[in-house]
């Protein structure tokens, strides 16, 4: 009796632990994280990139007022907290666009200063220090991946995509159209995120030549960000061109996945914004979206016709679950949403701006997981 009334006791503990494991995984939400209090307020930041649990990079600008530029801005979170880093020897007034790394030694940031010059920062492990731009080109974009790192931007009023190899930046053909985004898995193995005359495209290089894909051809359609999850499994995130609709209409978001074959249109639970990022999961398939400045359709009859939307989707593999950033004391959502995965965990990085007091905007930090 007394040897079933314990495994009853034990049975019974481990289904309440069950339960209370699983209703705390399912109420796991978005959580703001306080940016270091040497930022000012009127700050924002554009992207980051996290290399573990204690160890994550964000950049933007600080200072910026309505007329003044401001200073490049770099955060690092150290497992605790977000603190300034110092960058000694740079002056200059503007802004830190994108950052990315092939290692924790060799960390790349993108700027421009105020009067358009571009800026090429890097991290060794131990400090930042300029680098020389390619001549001529103006920087918008780093983006690293399989041990390679390439720069999008423009010379002469042309796109350019430049990548390093080891000593210098060498040109790289590009795709017809703009690019806004890179996946890179190898140096032959590159899929690109962009829009052409003809509609949002995703491009593949296979080392020697591009092969584009109209993946929306409805006007003024484009994709920015696109994650390659296998050949057979690729993604690209946007928004939805349309014609015509009521003066002031916000724009649908586009989500577009290849199984293989073709590509199509992926329902989303929410009916306007702009998809701004795709994260991986630890397995590298799609995790989550961001979506900002998301709204749905009202109820019928409702004034406004819109209600908020959700600001995160999280993909299962089948379906999405939403979630929404939280709500920040003397602040309002956020228009920025950049997504940062910390490897092999399930903790996602968001960073971005949000409004401010008075039409101005404030540095935003969020943490799921």
């Amino acid at each position: 009796m007394a040897r079933r009334l314990l495994v009853l006791a034990l049975a019974v503990t481990m289904t309440f632990l069950t339960i209370m494991t699983s209703a705390a995984a399912e109420t796991r939400s978005w959580q703001h994280v306080p940016v270091p209090p040497q930022v000012r307020p009127q700050a924002g930041l554009n992207e980051a990139v996290a290399f573990g649990p204690d160890r994550a990079w964000a950049v933007g600008a600080d200072a910026v007022g309505r007329e003044a530029p401001g200073f490049p801005l770099v955060l690092r979170w150290d497992g605790t907290a977000w603190r300034r880093q110092s960058l000694p020897g740079i002056g200059w007034q503007g802004e830190l666009l994108s950052i990315a790394a092939t290692s924790p030694t060799a960390v790349w940031a993108v700027g421009r200063d105020s009067a358009g010059g571009a800026h090429l920062l890097r991290f060794d492990g131990i400090a930042w220090r300029e680098s020389r731009p390619p001549q001529g080109v103006v920087l918008t974009k780093v983006v690293a991946g399989g041990g390679e790192t390439w720069l999008i931007g423009s010379r002469e009023s042309a796109q350019v995509l430049l990548r390093w190899d080891g000593r210098g930046w060498r040109d790289v053909p590009v795709p017809p159209g703009a690019v806004y985004g890179l996946h890179i898995l190898a140096a032959d193995d590159v899929w690109a995120a962009g829009e052409t005359n003809s509609g949002a495209a995703v491009s593949h290089w296979n080392g020697h030549a591009w092969q584009q894909t109209i993946v929306n051809a409805f006007p003024r359609s484009a994709v920015g960000s696109v994650l390659a999850v296998s050949p057979t499994e690729v993604w690209a995130g946007g928004t939805a061109g349309f014609v015509g609709g009521p003066v002031g209409r916000p724009i649908p978001p586009l989500l577009v996945r290849w199984d293989g074959q073709a590509w199509s249109q992926v329902t989303m639970p929410t009916d306007f914004g702009g998809i701004t990022s795709l994260a991986p999961t630890t397995s590298g398939a799609l995790g989550w979206v961001s979506v900002a400045r998301s709204q749905k359709w009202g109820p019928p009859g409702s004034y406004p016709p819109f209600v908020p939307g959700p600001d995160f989707l999280a993909w299962n593999g089948q379906s999405f679950t939403e979630h929404s950033e939280p709500s920040v004391a003397g602040e309002g959502d956020s228009s920025a949403l950049r997504l940062a995965p910390v490897p092999g965990t399930a903790t996602v990085w968001s960073v971005g701006r949000a409004a401010g007091p008075e039409n101005t905007f404030a540095p935003r930090i969020l943490r799921f997981g």
